[in-house]
């Protein structure tokens, strides 16, 4: 199936998930054994067939032909209702496997009358829906001649492509002057009487570079050395004052902020702001309103001097007449030197073109025809990269795409091109991202999950299907379909172009809609499959209510980012339009103010994601363990959230459950039987009921993060043996919590036993023990042999007396210690081991010691902290009252905070000397002028005492 998959269009993918699906030997059995119309259901695959032969022709044509792009349309309308019936079959065939298997409470004779009442409903539903799908393929083929499509049509392989390497790019061609002279009018004294800041507004079209151009004048180092805050923020179609101002004080403050209130914003941001030189980009702004611009500019007033906002924008209107006090930096395409260097770059991987002869010639007509845009040079770049025929290269160059008129559309021929040579599962997966606004941050293990939903990923031998997903992300990255968040140093969050979002937008078409946009409710596309509201501040009931006529969605990805108060509407409206959305597949809530699932979620068979995350849910209903399906189930910080549903054990294709900051009492009975979860964030133990530690044996194949709660309720030590840490191995994080607040019932010795089994495997990378209440660790924690952790957290271990040596842990780089409340001294047990006497702490950059109440004595490595941890950046001593001594503190050392340590004298190992202090989170530097003040007039006592002294002994007078 993989060969057929390379360079195909983009309904290859689904026919061919379709055909496998199809003949599969349970989906032919029970064809067979309800005696469904096979007859029909081969005609089905014949229309299919058929249209799978001319597909790869019409998507060629569809961009220059709108009547081949309906006709595409209508195919694939037909297709997502064949896929909606496959997969109701399958989903009885397993409906039928799982209810054999669990049994039923009810008699055997009312068992086979119910069985065979739903039975006959059921086979006539299919054969219905299966004679309307053939209807409309038939309708549909009936036209390939007349609109000249061809049979046999064949992409052509795109190849290999490099991996994400190429997605960090290691130089930026042609910009440099421009980036010198906008840098030069950020580092000149602003002297404008009119107001403190300037505004640099740099304008271009879409994929001239005018992001990139931003970051780099943003990440220079003089720059950086030049303002105190630098802000950078993504605003696109949508320019909400609120939102806006909310997130620039939320990077300045470091705080969160729910307040809706726009006023105690604004002040709080100019309080921040007040005397303080800030940089702020605006990046991608189209709002022309002049009134919301005097709005939102009210705050920055307070700043310093030389204070400055870049704007980058497709608008001159925008930069002439709404907030612009220089001329508009207005950016010129790239010279024809510049764009060949960026495509040499990507297209021969930094090789000069000259040393292929056949291919430079055409290479650089292809770049003629980028008309001086990086964007396009890059992708064609890429695209062409490891392509070493030269027919291929000319089929690029003759592409009778250059030529299609502008007025059109306006995605770039360039753009259309990379997506051209897509193969088919990347075309489905890239297209199924038009369900994300424009500047949208897209997590990378969400979007894998989102695909799964949607059988959007292939399975490979051997993987993981996350892996395949993430590997699908990889590749979209480095041919720059995908591209890193700048606004975001996490590097799992991406973002697409604004142009490759309009590319992906064009081809979904009717079929994906977001009502964030302008969406007239009343006219609901026909097509439409999914549907997203990622914007939203309140609950548009208008909007959802005609929801209720897209009976065939596959997806409501929701989330509203302020709760509307009226949580009955909220609970009505969901009671309402659910049940009759059968088809769905994912289903997202999250951040709605509901308080209950209504039962009937039940009927979503098919449903194989559901996220009610940061909801105030009270109870799951026992319907939704029949929603054998279900590969996703997301309740994080559902915290009014008790119990899960007793029989959760049903759901036996459960990969994921994310049940972090979720108030649980307990875990189910049936925990165990969830052996393909993947994730599990969360495993609470009860104290009288739920599943022991032992459910924890046959998850296996857990990753990610795993907390263990209420570890005080274990009763049997050998329960914690057989749950088997040791077998997790693909774990990379564990924290092991014994309870909110300390307890004394169990012994020291109990709670070792219990620590000493729960040993994980050595891959782990993170560990936090809270409130355990043994006197010592086990061996396992802090052996050296755990040679992948790189953070440690020790909290409210009140009765340890004793660290472990974590100084042999050779990647360990950061260590909190808090609340060990009997711990007198740290000698050197806490660097070196028996058998392992290495360097100590090689790697640690960041230590915390707070809440030591006993704590007196700390040895260092030959006297000097620096010696004993050479790369020490981060040093924290909090509340340690009875810590005495003299402490140096090397140059490594950025940042400093130390109260509560009365007892404690600091000073810098170097010839001025230094008090480090924390003020309202940010780390200043004082000179210590009080201590060497002090001094200064305690010699100069001295010295006048015993001038004094020696004056009165020789009796010649001194006064």
């Amino acid at each position: 199936m993989a060969a057929e998959m390379v360079g195909g269009a983009l309904l290859s993918a689904s026919l061919q998930v379709l055909f496998d699906r199809m003949a599969s030997q349970e989906f032919v059995d029970f064809v067979r054994g309800k005696k469904l119309d096979s007859e029909k259901l081969n005609e089905l695959k014949r229309k299919l067939k058929s249209a799978k032969a001319v597909i790869n022709d019409a998507e060629e044509k569809q961009i220059r032909n709108p009547d081949v792009k309906d006709w595409l349309d209508e195919l694939k309308e037909a297709i997502f209702d064949a896929e909606d019936l496959v997969d109701q079959i399958n989903t009885e065939v397993l409906r039928h496997k799982l209810e054999g298997k669990y049994g039923s409470s009810s008699s055997q004779v009312l068992k086979r009358f119910r069985n065979t009442f739903s039975d006959c409903a059921f086979n006539k539903n299919v054969d219905k829906k299966m004679e309307e799908i053939v209807r409309k393929l038939s309708l549909s083929l009936r036209q390939k001649e007349t609109l000249g499509l061809k049979e046999g049509v064949q992409y052509r392989p795109s190849g290999s492509l490099p991996s994400t390497s190429l997605v960090e790019a290691s130089g930026v061609y042609g910009r440099n002057s421009e980036k010198e002279a906008i840098i030069k009018l950020l580092l000149v004294k602003n002297d404008s009487t009119e107001n403190n800041m300037s505004v640099i507004p740099i304008v271009g079209m879409g994929g001239i570079g005018k992001t990139t151009l931003a970051r780099l004048i943003f990440n220079d180092e003089r720059v950086k050395k030049c303002f105190a805050s630098k802000v950078w923020v993504s605003v696109s179609y949508e320019f909400d004052v609120l939102k806006m101002t909310k997130e620039i004080l939320e990077i300045i403050t470091g705080e969160t902020f729910t307040s809706q209130d726009l006023n105690l914003h604004q002040l709080k941001l100019e309080k921040a702001l007040k005397g303080k030189k800030f940089l702020l980009v605006l990046d991608d702004v189209w709002n022309e309103n002049s009134l919301q611009w005097d709005e939102f500019k009210k705050p920055f007033k307070s700043g310093a001097y030389g204070s400055s906002i870049i704007v980058t924008t497709r608008s001159e209107g925008v930069a002439s007449s709404v907030m612009r006090s220089v001329p508009s930096y207005k950016l010129q395409a790239m010279s024809d030197d510049d764009s060949w260097e960026l495509f040499v770059k990507h297209a021969f991987n930094n090789v000069n073109g000259c040393i292929h002869p056949k291919l430079e010639d055409i290479g650089r007509r292809i770049v003629k025809k980028c008309g001086g845009l990086p964007l396009a040079v890059k992708s064609l770049g890429i695209l062409l990269c490891y392509q070493s025929k030269p027919e291929e290269w000319e089929n690029i160059l003759n592409s009778d795409m250059w030529e299609l008129p502008s007025e059109k559309n306006n995605i770039l021929p360039a753009l259309w091109l990379s997506y051209q040579y897509l193969p088919s599962h990347l075309k489905q997966c890239f297209a199924y991202c038009s369900i994300f606004p424009k500047e949208y941050k897209i997590n990378k293990e969400d979007l894998v999950k989102l695909w799964m939903a949607e059988d959007l990923l292939q399975p490979q031998n051997k993987k993981r299907i996350e892996e395949v997903g993430e590997e699908y992300i990889d590749n979209l990255l480095s041919r720059s379909l995908f591209q890193q968040s700048v606004s975001s140093d996490d590097s799992s969050n991406f973002t697409m172009h604004g142009l490759m979002n309009d590319l992906a937008t064009f081809i979904s078409r009717e079929f994906c809609l977001r009502l964030d946009d302008n969406f007239n409710s009343n006219k609901l596309p026909s097509k439409v499959r999914r549907v997203s509201h990622m914007k939203a501040y309140e609950y548009d009931l208008e909007k959802y209510e005609s929801l209720l006529r897209a009976k065939s969605l596959r997806t409501i990805l929701s989330s509203l980012l302020f709760r509307d108060s009226n949580i009955e509407l909220q609970n009505l409206a969901v009671a309402q339009w659910l049940p009759t959305l059968t088809c769905l597949r994912v289903l997202s809530l999250s951040r709605y103010s509901i308080t209950e699932l209504p039962t009937s979620i039940g009927n979503l068979k098919l449903l194989r994601y559901l996220d009610l995350s940061y909801t105030n849910i009270k109870e799951m209903p026992t319907t939704i363990c029949t929603l054998y399906n279900l590969h996703t189930l997301l309740l994080k910080d559902c915290e009014n959230l008790k119990l899960l549903p007793a029989d959760i054990g049903k759901l036996i294709n459960l990969r994921h459950l994310d049940i972090e900051f979720t108030d649980l009492e307990e875990m189910p009975l049936e925990m165990g039987k969830l052996k393909n979860l993947r994730t599990l964030t969360d495993f609470v133990l009860g104290e009288d009921s739920g599943s022991t530690i032992k459910s924890l044996k046959d998850l296996r194949h857990l990753h990610g993060g795993l907390r263990i709660s209420g570890l005080r309720n274990v009763v049997d030590v050998e329960d914690v043996l057989v749950a088997n840490l040791k077998d997790k191995k693909y774990l990379s994080e564990l924290e092991l919590f014994w309870g909110d607040v300390y307890f004394d019932e169990c012994s020291p010795q109990k709670h070792e036993e219990i620590l000493g089994e729960l040993q994980p495997h050595t891959n782990i990378k993170f560990l936090k023990i809270t409130y355990y209440g043994g006197e010592r660790f086990p061996k396992w924690v802090g052996d050296h042999s755990f040679c992948n952790i790189e953070k440690i957290h020790l909290t409210g271990c009140k009765k340890c007396c004793l660290l472990q040596p974590f100084g042999q842990l050779p990647c360990l780089k950061q260590l909190e210690i808090m609340g060990l409340d009997e711990l007198v001294k740290i000698g050197d047990e806490f660097y070196y081991s028996d058998c392992s006497m290495i360097k100590p702490f090689r790697c640690l950059e960041l230590l915390s010691f707070s809440t030591m109440q006993k704590w007196q004595e700390w040895s260092f490595i030959g006297g000097d902290i620096g010696g004993a941890f050479p790369q020490l950046k981060d040093l924290s001593l909090v509340d340690c009252p009875e810590l005495t001594g003299c402490l140096s503190l090397p140059d490594t050392i950025k940042s400093f905070h130390s109260s509560g340590c009365d007892k404690l004298e600091f000073f810098r190992n170097t010839e001025r000397r230094y008090c480090w202090s924390t003020y309202n989170k940010f780390f200043a530097v004082q000179t210590c002028m009080q201590l060497d003040l002090q001094r200064l007039l305690s010699y100069i006592f001295v010295v006048i005492v015993g001038i004094l002294f020696v004056g009165f002994i020789s009796g010649k007078g001194c006064f």
